[in-house]
């Protein structure tokens, strides 16, 4: 893959900020294979045509992995150094493993070590939830606390973090590949 593209990139910001088309155009800016891991279920309509648009807009060539749980497993399996790996998105992970009432921190813990050992490059989408006001209910309050900690634990393990506002890019941490 010409050119050095980060080992772990975490895009974050807030809801339709563009952060899922900004990571998509950066894989499609590089001449590798790609992998989409997918954490989305189509728990109702609107769900069910939102994953239908998002696969309509993909690029046809990549390999999409939909995994609502494992996505540890899913990276370990999918990157490799020549093949750029997307998981979209963490806040329906989070949002997964709470309804599978998991061990989150310990999944989060996971996840970091899986990204600092993964074979090549991953990048990572999630909401930032934290800039709003305290939830008013206890699952919203956890959620919103589970989140913000694994954004932590995957900002830590990212050589690239990157803030969408507005579909701009604002970068937090390292430089975004040439």
């Amino acid at each position: 893959m010409p050119g050095k593209f980060p080992r772990v990139m975490l895009i974050t910001g807030g809801a339709r900020a563009g952060k899922s088309r900004y990571a998509e155009r950066l894989m499609k800016a590089r001449p590798a294979r790609h992998a989409v891991i997918a954490t989305g279920t189509a728990g109702d309509s609107e769900m069910a045509e939102r994953i239908a648009r998002h696969k309509a807009e993909r690029d046809p060539s990549w390999e999409v992995i939909e995994q609502p749980i494992s996505i540890r497993s899913a990276i370990r399996n999918a990157a490799r150094p020549d093949r750029i790996v997307l998981v979209d998105c963490l806040t329906l992970w989070i949002s997964n493993l709470m309804a599978e009432q998991r061990a989150i921190d310990n999944e989060i813990q996971g996840l970091k070590d899986t990204l600092q050992n993964a074979a090549g490059p991953v990048i990572i989408v999630s909401n930032e939830v934290g800039l709003g006001i305290v939830p008013e209910n206890p699952l919203a309050r956890a959620f919103r606390d589970h989140l913000g900690r694994a954004n932590q634990a995957v900002a830590a393990a990212a050589d690239v973090a990157v803030f969408m506002a507005a579909g701009i890019p604002l970068v937090l941490k390292g430089t975004l590949p040439g």
